[in-house]
């Protein structure tokens, strides 16, 4: 996988290219970043590349053609398929269905915005798809974008040894995950499930099953609307 992402601030993404997942999958070569920093593509001695809106209105605007030509470099010499999205709190929301979907794409170009936003003209002629991680607004698409690449990073086969930690996490099966607990049995007089202590599998299973959709009930009934429960009880949580 290839991630090329246009910033004005890319050194924003130093710490998740330096830790954690992120580096894991860099360092196995199962994801190149490359950070492009866009005020290079400026033709003014300043580098600017906003200016004020026409019509009038509070805040500045990325210009169109230093975007454009930050755009296009980027999409020079690659042989996979690309997908340039641009990352907007008027785009549709990230879920793991769509990511499921991005999965199938090798290179994707991040762009991230500020201000009050970009040209529409590059969203209308250079822009695949707009995202968003949630209905507020950021100072700038760098945090969205770390999110997106996160939680990309962690599909990308190689990357993480045990596919089914995957299986087990939340939205995987479109619910929350169940409940978990480990060592030491009693804390604050609370004990762990007696279930899970069994040794049954099958009996702990159905346990994961029902209270995974317990804990959805509970804090996201709005994600069992389109549940299918068959797949679920079938599944191995």
């Amino acid at each position: 996988m290839h991630i090329k992402i246009i910033s004005i601030f890319p050194e924003m993404f130093y710490p998740i290219i330096n830790y954690g997942i992120t580096k894991q999958a860099i360092n196995k070569k199962k994801l190149q970043i490359q950070l492009i920093q866009l005020r290079n593509f400026s033709n003014n001695k300043r580098k600017n590349i906003d200016d004020r809106p026409y019509g009038g209105g509070a805040g500045m605007i990325f210009t169109a053609p230093p975007l454009k030509r930050a755009i296009h470099f980027s999409k020079l010499k690659s042989k996979t398929p690309i997908k340039v999205i641009y990352l907007s709190p008027q785009g549709k929301k990230i879920n793991q269905k769509n990511i499921d979907e991005l999965m199938k794409n090798h290179t994707l170009i991040l762009i991230c915005g500020r201000y009050e936003g970009i040209d529409e003209r590059i969203i209308l002629t250079e822009i695949d798809e707009e995202w968003s991680i949630g209905d507020y607004v950021l100072s700038g698409g760098e945090l969205a974008a770390m999110v997106l690449i996160d939680v990309i990073t962690r599909f990308i086969p190689g990357v993480i040894k045990k596919k089914q930690s995957l299986i087990e996490e939340s939205f995987f099966h479109g619910i929350l995950d169940c409940p978990h607990y480990t060592r030491p049995k009693k804390i604050s007089g609370i004990h762990v499930p007696k279930i899970l202590l069994s040794g049954n599998h099958k009996k702990i299973c159905e346990w994961k099953i029902q209270t995974a959709i317990k804990n959805t009930l509970k804090k996201r009934p709005d994600l069992l609307k389109n549940i299918n429960y068959k797949k679920i009880t079938k599944s191995k949580l």
